[in-house]
């Protein structure tokens, strides 16, 4: 039996994990649900209907997992809590200091309504907050360091688009190689922000638009880019379209500790072609979980954390035993 999942909001990551759900053996694409005019979303599922967001309030939506597809800034904090009580939910909630609150709120929702909500799933948070967990665990006397990128960041380059001028921009996240190196030989250092990140920036300019006044706001940004060392490119269109067109990410997390004497160094990296893409597939690894825990009568809030790993697999455990063990 497939595991009915649908999808909440069909940008970039709803998108993503239309394509993740069509590459997984045991899950099916029950629907597709929009805050948009669902007469003019046209999805790359056939016979997958598509929905009114409003249809999902009266809980009787045939899905096992409902991903819930919006922005940390403003839908996730509502929009999970509120479908956690009616549905199994899954979101990529990112705003690390946030992540408290949003899951005591989806807790509460989702133990009303016996289901599972789980937070703050992707790769980082996700696959990266795993991988500073077992390092720590291992090595108890240790750092972690994490560094993102070379990659593109959607809400930095969103951020960038709001100044008055810019018509278009992309803003890529990049390690500085000095401290990358001297992290992975062990030598533990103290970084500041700076330390760690550039900010590279390509910007479409309205006809007109004062580039120097623009260039001034990207750099002086608090919270985005003040902290970092910040180089703005004003390209064309067309440059745009051609060179930029992508969402590519990743990015390191190294953890290096001791035992007595010794030192040892631990790295988990990433490479994707697509950041939505690879959110949206591990967003539906954990919908697995979801189901599973869900049948075995498991209720509330859950992160990365609590979920074995056995239950992110559509191999049973005997096999996983014999091929992955």
């Amino acid at each position: 039996m497939s595991i009915k999942i649908g999808i909440l909001g069909y940008g970039n990551l709803g998108k993503g994990v239309e394509k993740a759900v069509k590459q997984s053996p045991d899950v099916e694409l029950a629907g597709v649900y929009t805050r948009r005019n669902p007469a003019d979303l046209k999805i790359d599922s056939e016979g997958v209907p598509v929905q009114s967001a409003k249809k999902l309030e009266n809980g009787r939506e045939d899905i096992d997992v409902l991903i819930i597809c919006g922005g940390s800034a403003t839908d996730l904090p509502e929009m999970t809590p509120k479908y956690a009580e009616l549905y199994n939910v899954v979101d990529s909630f990112d705003t690390h200091a946030n992540i408290p609150v949003h899951f005591d709120n989806v807790d509460k929702s989702a133990k009303k309504g016996g289901k599972i909500g789980i937070i703050s799933v992707g790769w980082d948070p996700g696959m990266f907050s795993l991988s500073r967990l077992y390092a720590s665990a291992v090595l108890p006397d240790g750092k972690d360091y994490t560094f993102w990128g070379k990659g593109v960041s959607q809400g930095h380059s969103d951020a960038i688009r709001r100044i008055e001028g810019v018509k278009d921009a992309r803003q890529y996240t990049i390690p500085v190689e000095s401290s990358l190196k001297a992290v992975r030989e062990g030598k533990n250092p103290e970084l500041s922000t700076r330390d760690k990140h550039l900010r590279e920036c390509f910007v479409v300019a309205q006809d007109g638009a004062d580039k120097a006044k623009i260039e001034n706001e990207i750099k002086t940004m608090p919270n985005y880019f003040s902290d970092y060392d910040t180089t703005v490119h004003f390209i064309s269109e067309q440059e745009m379209k051609k060179d930029h067109s992508g969402l590519p990410h990743g990015g390191s997390v190294i953890y290096s500790g001791k035992t007595g004497d010794n030192k040892h160094v631990i790295e988990y990296s990433l490479k994707l072609d697509s950041n939505p893409e690879f959110t949206g597939a591990v967003l539906v690894a954990y919908a697995r979980a979801v189901y599973r825990l869900n049948r075995e009568g498991v209720t509330g809030a859950k992160t990365v954390f609590d979920i074995a790993p056995a239950y992110l697999s559509p191999k049973s455990s005997e096999k996983l035993r014999a091929q992955l063990l």
